[in-house]
């Protein structure tokens, strides 16, 4: 148990990164964002605040509140995935505008349909890992490692996003980013991290870890993903979007 007496301070680390990724991109357009982007937000977040508080209780004598605030953690966690899936919608919508009208952004239709597959190989993935963190509540490397994990599974959107930002605010507008240099910068800052706790948790070996590795590298692949005509014609045919 000692092993993880510190864990709520680095998880303080992603934490504070993600919220850099996204605050750029929420608060500043606060009251303009619609419902489901604040449920997905406060979901996402109260979650992290689980993954902080979870093992301070665990290692701190309060194993029974841990214990107790893990059911509803992850109950949360269930809203953190079902709230992702709907906001996919958006992704959807807007590619279907810039199809109809090219000049209204420097995104382009298939980077968009692109995410929209990333996206639902990443929510897959957390997925499993929420699962395979269940099964094995009763141990403690695993429980933990699953959890710890899945963290790096859903970074992708806030970080790239943030990264995006640092780099139009450097190159002086929003229209002169190279959709993938953002992209590639988050992908290799998340699994730097992934990489970090496993080495420090010695998990580097670990089933989780190279989940979370080889979905993050799929994230290289979004550009070609989203020009495939069968990707986009299975996307619209599951989503139904209003361009």
């Amino acid at each position: 148990m000692n092993k993880y007496k510190n864990l709520h301070l680095w998880m303080l680390f992603p934490f504070i990164i993600m919220q850099a990724g996204i605050f750029p991109f929420y608060w500043p357009t606060f009251s303009q964002e619609y419902w489901g982007v604040h449920v997905h937000y406060w979901l996402a977040s109260t979650w992290y605040f689980f993954l902080i508080s979870q093992p301070y209780l665990a290692t701190h004598g309060k194993l029974e509140k841990h214990r107790t605030n893990g059911i509803i953690g992850f109950f949360i966690a269930g809203g953190v995935i079902f709230s992702a899936i709907v906001m996919l919608m958006g992704d959807m919508h807007n590619a279907g505008m810039i199809e109809n009208n090219p000049e209204s952004s420097n995104l382009t239709p298939e980077f968009l349909y692109g995410v929209v597959v990333i996206e639902l190989i990443l929510i897959t993935a957390f997925i499993y890992s929420i699962v395979q963190a269940i099964v094995k509540r009763k141990n403690l490397e695993e429980h933990a490692w699953w959890l710890i994990a899945g963290l790096f599974y859903i970074m992708m959107p806030a970080v790239g996003r943030g990264f995006f930002f640092v780099i139009a605010v450097l190159k002086g507008g929003l229209f002169e980013v190279p959709l993938y240099v953002p992209n590639n910068i988050a992908t290799a800052v998340i699994i730097s991290m992934l990489l970090l706790f496993a080495w420090k948790y010695k998990k580097l070996n670990h089933q989780a870890t190279w989940i979370g590795i080889a979905i993050n590298l799929t994230t290289l692949l979004h550009r070609s993903i989203g020009s495939s005509e069968a990707v986009q014609s299975l996307l619209k045919s599951m989503i139904l979007y209003r361009p």
